[in-house]
């Protein structure tokens, strides 16, 4: 390695460290800690005060850009579902069905179906009044059910297509999309119970967080009738059905075909979620007003977790443009190991160093590919599981998924360390292990 990546290395390692100091000592606004770090990795990397300052912004821009709609749609989504009573409704239900005792397992599986083929973001906002309402209801300890839920809605994000991180490695690597789907929920149940239900047994001892208060309902919505479970069943897949729409057309019409044209404009998780809203204020028969009063309480929420997640996204950026990735890259490449763990190696130190899944996802496959495609000894598909899991590992200060689950489920940074950032960990472990296990066998 050159003395200037090795320079990058240390300053990427410092300026997370000053990124940590700010906020959980000193107590900073978590958005101008952000801003202060990439200033600090901006400024000893060479790029100058105006060039990193302009590197933040863009970075800022391209991650509101691609969440700030699909969070607050699913937020508002999220804030109808409880106004309606319908999240009341789904979760005697699930009670009814699974017991009191076991509706954490229920709340995998309702992740599982809608993480999908859905964002981290949007699961994550769409299955929360679902789940303050089974902890109150249950008066099970909240993280008992929190936990498993972000395991498998992570694995989703990071292992499976749909999701932009994983359809990239799979065209890099020229890995089969269903062996991908077959290899990767193969290796998301040992994955998801490990950093689920079993670390959730383990957190609950050490770190105590009280459920949220679910979002004040007026007097006049609280007295209407509550809507069935086939209404409030239809609200939370229409976004699943529309964003799946897109994929099911791509394997089935060709590129100009007009199915495919309207597709792409209904899966697009903004839209989706957009029409989906105006589905819901219809089918649980809000008022205009009353839609639109529930719409502003519930987006209220969200203004410093969108303000937060564009520092993120700067603060990203910013390392990616003074060529920290890259220096990565080339310390993972010199340590010669096998394909799958040099490519979980790869997508875990630019992960810990970016805060990106995604980001992580692609430096890694471009990385790896060299050694996976035409090689006859290599699963590409467990390889791309592999860099996957590497990607999700050890979520912290300056990853955007960190602050929107600190936020959505009212955690202080502490305890989002102590649950989330474990939590994240143990699915970029466990899963290495699964996907070796399983490349080593098959």
């Amino acid at each position: 390695m050159t003395p200037e990546s090795i320079h990058l290395l240390y300053l990427s390692a410092g300026a997370v460290a000053v990124l940590i100091v700010l906020i959980a000592w000193l107590r900073m606004n978590a958005f101008l800690a952000l801003l202060m770090a990439g200033l600090v990795i901006g400024l000893g990397s060479g790029m100058g005060p105006a060039k990193a300052m302009t590197s933040f912004q863009d970075g800022m821009g391209a991650t509101l850009g691609g969440i700030a709609g699909v969070l607050g749609l699913g937020t508002i989504l999220g804030g109808l579902l409880a106004a309606s009573g319908g999240a009341e409704v789904l979760a005697k239900e699930l009670i009814r069905l699974f017991g009191p005792k076991r509706v954490h397992w229920c709340l995998m599986v309702l992740a599982l179906c809608i993480g999908l083929t859905t964002w981290f973001a949007v699961g994550l906002v769409m299955l929360v009044p679902i789940l303050v309402t089974l902890a109150r209801e249950t008066k099970e300890p909240f993280l008992k059910l929190a936990i498993p839920m972000l395991a498998v809605l992570s694995i989703m994000h990071g292992v499976m297509p749909p999701h932009p991180g994983p359809v990239v490695a799979l065209d890099a690597l020229g890995a089969d999309l269903g062996k991908v789907l077959l290899w990767g929920l193969l290796a998301a149940v040992p994955v998801a119970a490990i950093s689920g239900p079993i670390f959730a047994r383990w957190a609950v001892k050490h770190v105590h967080v009280e459920t949220p208060e679910p979002p004040p309902v007026d007097p006049i919505l609280a007295a209407r009738a509550k809507p069935s479970l086939f209404i409030t069943s239809a609200v939370l897949a229409l976004p699943i059905l529309l964003l799946l729409s897109q994929t099911i057309a791509e394997l089935f019409f060709t590129k100009d075909h007009p199915v495919r044209g309207v597709t792409t404009v209904i899966g697009n998780p903004t839209l989706a979620l957009g029409i989906s809203v105006i589905f819901a204020g219809i089918v649980f028969r809000f008022s205009k007003t009353e839609a639109l009063k529930i719409g502003e309480k519930a987006i209220a929420a969200v203004g410093m977790t969108l303000l937060v997640v564009g520092g993120g996204g700067g603060f990203n950026r910013v390392l990616r443009d003074c060529g920290a990735a890259d220096a990565i890259g080339q310390m993972a490449s010199a340590a010669h190991l096998p394909p799958l763990v040099f490519g979980w190696v790869c997508a875990a130190l630019v992960r810990v160093a970016t805060g990106s899944a995604t980001v992580a996802i692609t430096a890694a496959s471009g990385l790896v590919a060299p050694l996976v495609i035409g090689n006859p000894n290599v699963n590409p598909e467990l390889v791309v599981v592999g860099i996957g899991c590497g990607s999700l590992f050890l979520s912290h200060l300056n990853d955007a998924g960190f602050w929107i689950v600190k936020e959505t489920l009212g955690m202080t940074v502490g305890q989002t360390l102590r649950t989330w950032t474990v939590t994240e960990t143990l699915v970029g472990i466990t899963g290495l292990f699964v996907a070796w296990g399983l490349d080593m066998v098959f």
